[in-house]
C-alpha cells in the first residue's frame, strides 16, 4: 500500500479535526492558529529576558538598557528581521525559578514570558532539572579569577597565598561563598563584600585592596572602564572547592516546543561568529571572546 492510499493519516486528522470541534473550535480557528515563530513574525519584535545589575552582561533601565547581552540580542534581533525588546528582571531564588518565570510560564504578576532568555548556563544536569525549557547555543564561557596588580602581588596558585591580604567579592555570590567559606572560615575576616563584581575589581585597580575574586568578564570590564593596560594586572585561576576550574559556557533558553525559534537563533549566532561580528561585541565591551 503506497502512501496516498494508506487511510490513517486521513482518520488521524479526522480525529483531531472532531476533538478540536468538541472543545469549541471551529476549523476556521484551527486554519488561522499561528506557531509562536509566526506569532513573532507577525509582531515584528523579539522578547528578550535579561538579569538586571548584571554587568558586563545586561544593566540599566529599560530605556537605557547597556551590556553585552544587550548588544547580542539586539544582534540576533537584526538578523531574524526583527526588533530586539527587553524584559530586565531580578535573579529569583534559583536559576530554575528564572526560567519559569521568564520562559515557559511567565510571572504571577504578569510579567514574562519572553521568546528567549540570555545567559543560561548550559550543563547537562541543569537542562535535565529544566525540560519545560529548552536551553541551546552557548556563546561566552564565564569562570571566576583572581585578579591581583602583578607588581605587587603577582599570581596566586593556592587561596593560602592570600593570609593577610584583603580580598573583595560580589555580595551574595558562588565566588563570595567559595571564599568566605574556604578552609573553614580560613579568610573570612580578610573579605569584604561589594555589590558587583566590577566595583569589587576596582578596588584592585585602585589600590584599595590586594586581590579581587570575580569573573573575568567583570574584571576585564573595570579594566575597560578604567582605561588601564591589562598587562600589568594578573588573572590566577584560583582552585577553590565549588568552583567549576573550567568556568560554565552561558547560553540561551526558549521555551521547550519553540525549538523552530530555537533553530533560527542558532543559526543567527553562528552567523555572527563566521562574519565577525560576535568576536567585535566582545571587543567593544572590553571583553575576550573564549570559546564555549
Amino acid at each position: 500500500m503506497n502512501r496516498r492510499s494508506n487511510p490513517q493519516p486521513l482518520l488521524q486528522r479526522r480525529a483531531f479535526v472532531a476533538a478540536a470541534l468538541g472543545l469549541g473550535l471551529s476549523p476556521l480557528a484551527l486554519a488561522q492558529e499561528k506557531t509562536a515563530l509566526e506569532k513573532i513574525r507577525a509582531s515584528g519584535v523579539l522578547k528578550v529576558a535579561l538579569y538586571k545589575d548584571n554587568a558586563p552582561y545586561s544593566e540599566g533601565s529599560v530605556t537605557q538598557f547597556d551590556g553585552l547581552d544587550v548588544s547580542l540580542a539586539q544582534a540576533l534581533a537584526r538578523a531574524l528581521q526583527l526588533k530586539a525588546s527587553f524584559l530586565p528582571f531580578d535573579a529569583g531564588e534559583n536559576m530554575g525559578d528564572d526560567l519559569r518565570n521568564m520562559v515557559w510560564k511567565g510571572h504571577y504578576l504578569g510579567y514574562g514570558p519572553a521568546d528567549v532568555m540570555l545567559h543560561v548556563p548550559v550543563d547537562k544536569y541543569f537542562m535535565g532539572e529544566n525540560r519545560q525549557a529548552f536551553i541551546f547555543a552557548p556563546y561566552a564561557r564565564e569562570r571566576l579569577v583572581l585578579l591581583s596588580n602583578a607588581k605587587l602581588l603577582g599570581a596566586v596558585h593556592s587561596p593560602e597565598e592570600l593570609k593577610g591580604k584583603k580580598i573583595t567579592v560580589e555580595q551574595g555570590t558562588g565566588a563570595a561563598s567559595a571564599m568566605m567559606g574556604y578552609g573553614g572560615g580560613l579568610l573570612s575576616s580578610q573579605v569584604s563584600l561589594y555589590k558587583s563584581g566590577i566595583d569589587a575589581a576596582k578596588t584592585v585597580l585602585g589600590g584599595q585592596a590586594d586581590a579581587a575574586f570575580v569573573s573575568l568578564a567583570q574584571a576585564e570590564s573595570a579594566l575597560f572602564l578604567l582605561k588601564l593596560d591589562r598587562k600589568d594586572w594578573a588573572f590566577s585561576p584560583l582552585s577553590m572547592p565549588g568552583v567549576p576550574p573550567n568556568g560554565w559556557p552561558l547560553g540561551m533558553a526558549v521555551k521547550a516546543d519553540s525549538k523552530e525559534l530555537a533553530t533560527l537563533l542558532d543559526t543567527a549566532l553562528d552567523g555572527l561568529r563566521a562574519s565577525g561580528e560576535l568576536l567585535a561585541i566582545f571587543q567593544s565591551h572590553g571583553l575576550t571572546l573564549a570559546a564555549p
